[in-house]
């Protein structure tokens, strides 16, 4: 058969979705998100870091100094596994551990330089990512795809 009879079984056969999946946008997220994910998460590798690192980095940057417990809750990441994030940043120079003055039992987390040079890079390879995820799109539909996507994430908490 060919294209006009419908048989699709050309270069994309091998990651050819049933149709029926395909006509859910909920699975098409899943897969480019999937996709984005483990292409930055390869990149992160190549650096010996990975998601939660740049997460971290991110956190930082964005909203300023934390105590540990607070990026944990902000981050929904389980103490013990930002315990070891936040060491390997801070045994790198991107993040400053700090004693709180008014309490200390609580450790205050802050973003060096050093991380912020970190972050930048990072944030330069999730873009190369993304440009080469949507390549397909022309920059309207980029603008238009975020839009639409903040527009989804913002309503996630009210279902």
């Amino acid at each position: 058969m060919d294209e006009l009879d419908g048989d699709d079984r050309g270069a994309d056969a091998g990651r050819a979705a049933p149709p029926s999946l395909v006509g859910l946008s909920t699975y098409l997220l899943s897969l480019t998100g999937k996709a984005a994910r483990g292409r930055l998460a390869e990149r992160l590798a190549r650096q010996g870091l990975r998601l939660w690192h740049m997460a971290v980095l991110a956190a930082l940057a964005d909203f300023g100094p934390h105590a540990q417990r607070d990026l944990c809750a902000r981050l929904s990441v389980d103490p013990s596994d930002m315990a070891k994030v936040i060491e390997q940043l801070a045994r790198g120079g991107h993040v400053e551990r700090t004693r709180d003055p008014a309490d200390r039992r609580r450790v205050v987390v802050a973003l060096t330089a050093e991380g912020r040079a970190l972050l930048d890079r990072l944030t330069a390879d999730a873009e190369r990512v993304q440009d080469e995820l949507l390549a397909p799109l022309d920059a309207r539909e980029r603008a238009e795809l975020h839009a639409l996507l903040v527009k989804v994430y913002g309503g996630i908490g009210d279902s």
